[in-house]
């Protein structure tokens, strides 16, 4: 049986209407990490950023590489080992003080002048640098620009309604010539309310601004994007991908 070609069939005649007013609050994820309700996160790598590696860092050594809504990804030490500097921004204090721990990584705390409440928890290697904090609350001013993404569980767990919001501050903290590695998620929006949403590639179109190429459902390259930032052409390469998701699949993410 051919999954992604179903899942494109449904895609294609579904109304991502039902998921579009939905809001998830911030006390909601919150609770999620008390309750250790995090089905989204993974124990292992992420196959993906192993397969496209070699595109996010382009030949390159000594990136600073960003993690939106990284909670405690385990891919952010793999990436730090490699001598990469890598910064995360999560609402769950509990969440980023369990990635150092689990990893046995020492850190420090500090607070962040520019945005009240807010701590930076860093490794005391200085190469991992976690942000408590909302992500809205972030600009370049406080992070710096960036020369790669790893957007995964990120797009997809924004509110529909933030989206464009959420776009824009990517688009605003890309360094020239920088790569994004986006997963989406493959399912019929019909039948789960979300989070993780159906993001549909029209829209993805529409919030970064570049035309996709089409592929496999799977695992889709997407082509070049320029986007005009702060009156200035920015290049950046957008590979996007998609996890297809089974109904029993979407239970054990939620």
């Amino acid at each position: 049986m051919d999954r992604s070609a179903d899942a494109a069939g449904v895609l294609e005649h579904s109304d991502v209407g039902a998921q579009k007013n939905r809001v998830v609050t911030e006390e909601e994820w919150l609770q999620k990490w008390e309750m250790h309700n995090i089905g989204f996160h993974k124990e292992q790598g992420h196959p993906f950023l192993q397969k496209y590696l070699d595109v996010l860092l382009s030949g390159r050594s000594g990136l600073r590489i960003f993690f939106p809504l990284c909670g405690k990804a385990v891919d952010m030490k793999w990436l730090a080992d490699m001598g990469h500097c890598v910064v995360g921004v999560e609402v769950s204090e509990q969440a980023l003080k369990e990635f150092f721990a689990e990893h046995s990584l020492p850190y420090s705390e500090e607070p962040v002048p520019e945005i009240p409440g807010a701590k930076k928890l860093q490794s005391t290697s200085g190469n991992i640098s976690l942000y408590c904090c909302s992500i809205y609350d972030l600009s370049s001013s406080i992070v710096g620009k960036f020369d790669g993404f790893w957007d995964r569980g990120a797009l997809v767990a924004v509110n529909p309604c933030d989206r464009q919001r959420y776009a824009s501050l990517m688009i605003s903290l890309m360094e020239e010539n920088s790569s994004y590695l986006l997963v989406t998620v493959s399912y019929d929006p019909n039948k789960h309310k979300g989070p993780p949403f159906y993001v549909p590639e029209s829209e993805i179109k529409s919030l970064f601004g570049f035309l996709p190429e089409k592929g496999d459902w799977l695992d889709k390259m997407v082509g070049d994007m320029e986007a005009s930032v702060q009156g200035c052409l920015n290049s950046a390469r957008i590979i996007a991908m998609e996890e297809l998701l089974l109904m029993s699949e979407l239970c054990e993410v939620l």
